[in-house]
């Protein structure tokens, strides 16, 4: 509702109330439409104020509108009823005004906001453009330089910078309702025409065309195939070379396109999934809304390599004093030299306060770790390793604390076996670098309690990380994924394909870096050692198989020929790519390489054959998500939504794609199946190619929306 007072007599203040963030629905365009009338019809109204219920004033549109038939007045019609007022309207800003809430503020004449509001367009990131007029209000009232890197981001940004920019004419860190109100009442009887920004042009730089030209190029780079950013400069260069009703009018054209695209799905499937995440349910029947979390007053975090420094940040990040062990001198000075080098440039961001240097302790003794509520174990990838960790954390640790590993792979019921609180150890699995990545994989076993899972999300929460629970097997649900993602793009480097050939069609598809040019970036050996954990290769290696068939199927060992030899990556300076010294960050072609692939089939009597763009795309692909089917049949993940919010946040699938999951439903289960028949039938020796029972359910049963898998999978496993 919009609800009406008067202040001071000639001032009508209307307030948008609908919690949690004022969304301008359907209800509320109605009631504004009518309140607004009403003081604008008021002889005794002089001046009117906006602004919005619980310091919020507005947080845009209501996205569940998308879906359906819009009604009731448009926010267009609104925004010029504002904008053609002959009084003046002032918009009282706090909180947030975003995407049609800030279209509802450029409508008014003046804008006042509280200095620690936000104002932005973050339309872009729904697959959508501001479509009340925002793209052609904003150029016309800023450069067009910043309102083009306004619209087609998403980026939000506080009250200073709006007010630097133009965006808002004062910035106050009092109340700014009643800055609004005194400030209303000295413009009443000043004129308004020059404050109407429909009926300004916009100011270009000199050479327009070349300008939007290299913003298109710009543009195309950066987007990686999402369709968004490409429309919103259309928009926006139509406010340059239009009248505003015919630039309106092209923003709506573009905008009723976006809403019928695929992508835009996409992108709204993936910001109601995220917000599902935190819904989490276990098979007990535990369930974010019947368990509690603990309090957490102190961690520790044990092991300072990349993944412990980054988690020892993420925790004072997150206001939580860390004790920091290590287990020799050498790396404990490592690791705090570089944390608090990090924390100081964490500061110099405003992401800290100056009380982070009290609040990390460095020690070698694990006794110290007797008053923490909550232990990360980091070291690396060694099963003997980690239970001997926490074989001595169940005998120094208090008896409530929390044991969590930061395995990518390991059994969490292993590790949690030489413990006298079982129940107690979840996995962490964070993402490097582990302070800045989102996602954080929280993983139970069998005896894990809802509790320990409760209080691993109530940190992530803490955090600002997207946290996911998830069931207990070899990778979890990333990594188990990820391997056959990997492991297709080896074979088809054996059947004649090239790493640059393989990385450019991913990065076509939109992640912004090659299978090939990851792994050259974390380090070949970090791969290479995990098959040595499993006993696929090394001194470890199970007895049986051969040089190319281990573990029941197809092996490829290019990578462990590559390590052996020294070639890590990046770091070494050579690894699927040539960089020009160790520690190099540009990928050039590698001659060694490209000869050793040839001598390489031609020993081992592999057939080249022309390997093309869809077969990259779809062998890379659809084997990754056939196991996600494969994860949802055995309940590792609770719902498809939690697979793709795993692969956007910590795989940097491409958002406008929605993930693995909602790309099979929008490419099609059919296809997915009979392409994965098609090449199971190829490659005979490549079990991971047969396609799941629970997808051949599914297309069986006429490809149901992802929204509705969930009774499938329910039945499927009811039957197993």
């Amino acid at each position: 509702m919009a609800a009406y007072r008067r202040a001071a007599d000639c001032i009508a203040v209307i307030t948008l109330t609908n919690p949690p963030v004022n969304t301008l629905s359907y209800l509320l365009r109605e009631s504004f439409y009518e309140t607004f009338r009403r003081a604008n019809a008021d002889a005794e109204v002089k001046a009117i104020v906006i602004c919005g219920a619980d310091g919020k004033f507005c947080g845009g549109a209501d996205i569940k509108e998308f879906a359906g038939k819009f009604s009731g007045p448009s926010l267009v019609a609104l925004i010029d009823d504002v904008e053609q007022s002959k009084k003046p309207v002032v918009a009282a800003i706090e909180g947030m005004a975003l995407g049609g809430g800030l279209e509802l503020a450029l409508g008014c004449h003046y804008r006042i906001a509280h200095t620690k509001a936000q104002v932005g367009f973050p339309e872009v990131t729904l697959g959508l453009l501001p479509a009340a007029g925002g793209s052609q209000r904003l150029p016309r009232l800023i450069t067009l330089t910043s309102a083009l890197e306004l619209i087609t981001t998403g980026r939000r940004i506080s009250a200073p910078e709006a007010l630097k920019l133009g965006i808002v004419d004062k910035v106050t860190d009092k109340n700014a309702l009643d800055m609004a109100i005194d400030f209303a009442r000295d413009i009443i009887g000043k004129p308004l025409e020059s404050r109407r920004l429909s009926l300004r042009t916009t100011p270009c730089p000199p050479d327009v065309e070349s300008f939007l030209d290299e913003a298109l190029a710009s543009i195309r780079k950066h987007s990686r195939g999402a369709i968004a950013p490409l429309a919103c400069l259309q928009a926006v260069r139509a406010s340059v070379y239009s009248t505003f009703d015919e630039g309106l009018k092209k923003e709506q054209e573009l905008f009723k396109m976006l809403l019928t695209s695929g992508q835009a799905r996409a992108l709204q499937y993936s910001f109601f999934a995220q917000r599902a995440t935190k819904k989490w349910s276990m098979p007990s029947g535990a369930t974010w809304k019947n368990t509690s979390a603990r309090p957490l007053r102190k961690a520790a975090v044990i092991g300072l390599g990349t993944m412990g420094r980054g988690i020892t940040v993420a925790l004072i990040k997150a206001g939580i004093p860390v004790i920091a062990v290590e287990m020799g001198l050498k790396q404990l000075e490592a690791g705090k030299t570089v944390i608090m080098s990090m924390l100081e440039k964490e500061f110099k961001k405003k992401q800290l306060t100056k009380a982070y240097r009290e609040m990390a302790a460095f020690t070698l003794d694990l006794a110290k770790l007797q008053e923490v509520d909550l232990v990360v174990e980091a070291v690396f990838e060694n099963m003997s390793l980690k239970k001997q960790i926490f074989q001595q954390l169940s005998s120094l640790c208090s008896a409530d604390a929390i044991l969590c590993t930061n395995t990518s792979t390991l059994d969490i019921d292993e590790i949690a076996s030489v413990t006298t609180t079982p129940h107690l150890v979840v996995g962490m699995h964070f993402f490097a670098p582990a302070h800045v990545m989102k996602l954080l994989e929280v993983i139970y076993g069998p005896r894990t309690s809802p509790t320990a899972v409760a209080t691993a999300m109530q940190l992530a929460q803490q955090m600002e990380k997207v946290g996911v629970v998830v069931g207990n097997c070899n990778g979890f649900v990333g990594n188990r994924m990820f391997k056959l993602y990997a492991e297709q793009a080896y074979f088809l480097l054996e059947e004649g394909a090239i790493p640059e050939q393989v990385d450019q069609v991913l990065e076509d598809f939109g992640f912004p870096m090659g299978i090939f040019k990851v792994s050259d970036l974390s380090g070949l050996d970090i791969e290479w050692k995990i098959r040595q954990e499993q006993g696929l290769t090394g001194p470890k290696q199970i007895p049986g198989g051969s040089f190319r068939h281990r573990a029941g199927g197809r092996y490829s060992p290019l990578l462990d020929i590559l390590c052996e030899r020294g070639y890590l990556g990046q770091k070494t300076g050579q690894g699927w790519y040539l960089y020009e010294k160790p520690g190099g960050r540009v990928p050039t072609f590698n001659l060694w390489l490209h000869k050793f692939l040839e001598e390489y089939r031609e020993l081992h009597g592999i057939q080249k054959h022309y390997v093309g763009q869809d077969e990259i795309l779809e062998r890379c692909l659809y084997p990754l998500i056939n196991m996600g089917f494969h994860i949802l049949e055995e309940r590792i993940a609770a719902s498809p939504e939690d697979i793709d919010i795993i692969y956007v946040f910590g795989y940097s699938w491409p958002r406008h794609w929605g993930g693995p999951m909602f790309y099979a439903s929008m490419v099609g289960l059919p296809r997915v199946l009979d392409k994965l028949n098609y090449y199971h039938e190829i490659h005979p020796d490549i079990p991971t190619l047969e396609p799941s029972s629970l997808l051949k359910k599914l297309v069986a049963n006429g490809s149901p929306p992802i929204g509705t898998w969930g009774a499938f999978i329910k039945e499927h496993n009811s039957k197993l």
